[in-house]
């Protein structure tokens, strides 16, 4: 019993002198390229995906296009871009083996799990942005937590910082969240008391904005990536939402090529 005792106390002296985990590193700043780059990644997906545009009035039917064999690799390239698309890859393989044989279910390609998220995780990292200034995930909620955790401990140097649609106009680079629950957030400062639980969100990137709209690229949108034009006001102000639109949260406001030693914009 001595013994034993001896060697728990030694065990827990030993717990205690382990060194405390550093500090998270601030995040770094990047280039003004890699702002250009994330245009570039997004509208050249749009092209591949056809150039769908849609007015937020309008909200056509699904086109099916993910299920298209030609569409396989696109959306594979989305999955694998995040730490949880191994599965979504190893459950939709099949799906297009029966598609390529022209089987039903061949239908379902891509339909499960959805692929929005994975979409601007795909545009980030392949503009360069690395993982400690957007961390790659299948769910929005997920960056989104990680984004409005950096704006309040550094926000110096953090990449993105939330306003609201409302009091902010967006620029082109920024991410335009929308929270798809039954009851959604309205203001990015509710989903601290949330505790970091799973909520379906849907984020765009801003791509051109001009008197009276703004426009933004998604994945996911219409089974496709899809181009959607937003009304504003003379202020660049998003209007408020008609019945059915997406209920904006939080427009993160892309600093990346905005921070010194380029520039200084708060």
């Amino acid at each position: 019993m001595r013994a034993r005792g001896l060697l728990c106390g030694l065990a827990l002296l030993s717990a205690c002198a382990q060194p405390a985990p550093p500090p998270e590193a601030a995040p770094l700043p990047y280039p003004p390229s890699v702002r250009a780059r994330i245009l570039h990644f997004a509208l050249g997906e749009w092209r591949d995906w056809g150039s769908v545009t849609l007015d937020a009035t309008t909200r056509p039917p699904a086109g099916g296009a993910e299920a298209a064999i030609e569409n396989f690799p696109r959306v594979l390239a989305y999955w694998r871009a995040v730490p949880q698309g191994r599965g979504a890859i190893a459950e939709n393989r099949p799906l297009y083996a029966a598609a390529l044989a022209g089987e039903p279910d061949g239908a379902e390609l891509w339909r499960e799990p959805a692929w929005s998220a994975a979409f601007i995780s795909w545009v980030m990292a392949a503009a360069g942005v690395d993982t400690r200034e957007f961390p790659p995930s299948a769910a929005h909620a997920t960056y989104v937590d990680a984004l409005i955790r950096d704006a309040a401990r550094f926000p110096a140097t953090a990449p993105f910082l939330p306003f609201l649609p409302r009091e902010r106009a967006a620029a082109v680079g920024d991410l335009l969240c929308a929270d798809r629950s039954r009851s959604p957030l309205t203001d990015w400062r509710q989903r601290t008391a949330d505790g970091g639980r799973f909520r379906p969100m849907h984020c765009d990137i801003v791509v051109a904005t001009s008197p009276g709209r703004v426009e933004v690229i998604g994945g996911n949108v219409r089974d496709a990536v899809t181009r959607t034009h937003f009304p504003t006001d003379a202020s660049g102000l998003l209007l408020p939402e008609s019945p059915g639109a997406p209920i904006w949260f939080a427009l993160f406001r892309n600093r990346l090529g905005r921070l010194p030693p380029w520039s200084n914009d708060p």
